[in-house]
């Protein structure tokens, strides 16, 4: 049976996939796992329950999901703070910031509205590590917590939750963002209410798009997965800036004024720069993935920046930016996490602190991303192959050292297998699209070749 716990949750096809009947279950299993151990023994101590932040995108589904999840967590004894309709780092922001157990997320991200995930936090606002995740997923046959009377929990408003958590990004910021014309597109997501608020309050001049929210048209031709609208809303209005989310906000991408992307590598390089010329960029090491671009890595060595590469996932960052007490990381998707202000993706935060930047420095986008040279990219999928043999075939091995040795120093190649389905991902950077384009087309030929199912 598969993992039912993928790389950011459980996610599915709301109403078939991810039901009502199985929330209740997670948040009932999700209970009877986080809320033992020393946490509990001190809440037995000082005869209270524990308790737990709930909130969700703005999609449809939500709402019943919530309710499944409400019940699930009250039946089993646990206090439930309703947040309602807020980003994703805000509620792992608020379990933190009031010292709840744990909480619960309730989003798709960027998919499209049918879709519907459940993420759960831990203590301190983070996100679960495997090991426990088996043990929810092992869990939901029971037993379940089953008190009575008074013993219940209780569901409760979580009134100022969105004010907790504007207070707090505004709190991070070294400057403020007067004189700048910013273009934000919410996604018709989780940021719609925070986002503009947060950013007029920082002293920005505000366009605002994809902010009117009705259920089904969260991540609909919007946000950091559409850019498209973005960029013709800053050149439209002569904007200095565009920053795009993702549907619960844990991403942004970025537009500069002359509607080119600037993408998550772009404005790592571009926080990490400012963070080491500011003495805050923790042991001058910045966190990215393996899928980041060379161009990425060489920005960094010319500016005396470490970088370390982990596996593909924001919480495989999360991790190495922990092990080594680091302060920037992030993937190019446009998930960054500043661990000084948050415990995961934050895509207010950081479209705050791009933008702060530009205030600071007096530079253009354009002028701060020049720091980083964007290499070229190009991304293959081979399905239908036996992904778990790439490593063993040795075919395979000497056409990716011929297309390292040709491409020297001014590219890379990076074969891996996918983690959900028997496919190969084929990435070629090179100097110029043909090389590129070139060498990974026919590394595909080998891998479909000689993987062959």
């Amino acid at each position: 049976m598969p993992r039912l716990f993928g790389t950011d949750g459980v996610r599915g096809l709301a109403n078939r996939d991810l039901t009502a009947g199985l929330a209740l279950s997670l948040a009932q299993a999700s209970a009877a796992v986080l809320t033992q151990g020393r946490r509990a023994r001190l809440r037995l101590a000082e005869g209270r329950r524990p308790v737990a932040v709930l909130a969700r995108d703005p999609r449809i589904s939500g709402e019943f999901i919530s309710a499944a999840v409400a019940a699930g967590l009250a039946s089993s004894g646990v206090d439930v703070l309703d947040a309602g309709v807020i980003p994703t780092p805000a509620a792992a922001f608020l379990i933190a910031d009031i010292g709840a157990d744990f909480g619960v997320m309730i989003s798709a991200s960027h998919n499209p509205a049918p879709d519907n995930g459940i993420k759960i936090f831990a203590f301190g606002g983070t996100k679960l590590p495997d090991d426990v995740e088996d043990r929810i997923e092992e869990h939901l046959e029971g037993p379940n917590l089953t008190p009575i009377g008074g013993d219940v929990g209780r569901i409760r408003r979580f009134a100022d939750a969105e004010d907790r958590y504007v207070v707090h990004l505004l709190s991070t910021l070294p400057n403020r963002l007067d004189g700048l014309h910013v273009v934000l597109d919410c996604a018709h997501g989780a940021a719609a209410g925070v986002s503009p608020q947060v950013f007029t309050d920082a002293g920005a001049r505000l366009t605002v798009i994809g902010a009117d929210p009705d259920g089904l048209n969260i991540n609909d031709g919007v946000g950091s997965t559409h850019l498209d609208n973005l960029a013709a809303a800053v050149l439209a209005a002569g904007a200095d800036i565009g920053i795009a989310h993702d549907g619960d906000a844990d991403r942004c991408l970025a537009v500069d004024r002359d509607g080119n992307i600037v993408d998550g590598d772009q404005i790592m390089a571009i926080l990490a720069v400012s963070m080491a010329e500011r003495g805050v960029l923790n042991d001058r090491t910045l966190v990215a993935t393996v899928m980041s671009n060379l161009g990425l890595r060489k920005a960094m060595a010319a500016n005396d920046i470490r970088m370390i590469e982990t596996k593909v996932g924001d919480r495989y960052v999360l991790e190495a930016l922990n092990e080594h007490g680091l302060s920037l990381g992030g993937e190019q998707s446009g998930h960054v996490i500043m661990t000084k202000f948050a415990t995961t993706g934050d895509g207010i935060l950081t479209g705050l602190h791009l933008v702060a930047e530009m205030a600071r420095t007096g530079k253009t986008l354009a002028e701060l991303a020049s720091v980083m040279t964007v290499f070229p990219q190009i991304l293959v999928n081979v399905r239908g192959v036996d992904h778990h043999a790439l490593g063993r075939d040795d075919t395979i091995a000497s056409a990716v050292l011929a297309a390292e040795a040709e491409l020297g120093e001014t590219g890379r190649v990076l074969l891996r297998p996918s983690g959900t389905e028997p496919m190969v991902r084929v990435m070629v950077e090179a100097a110029d699209q043909a090389t590129a384009d070139r060498l990974a087309h026919a590394l595909a030929g080998v891998v479909r070749e000689r993987l062959a199912v």
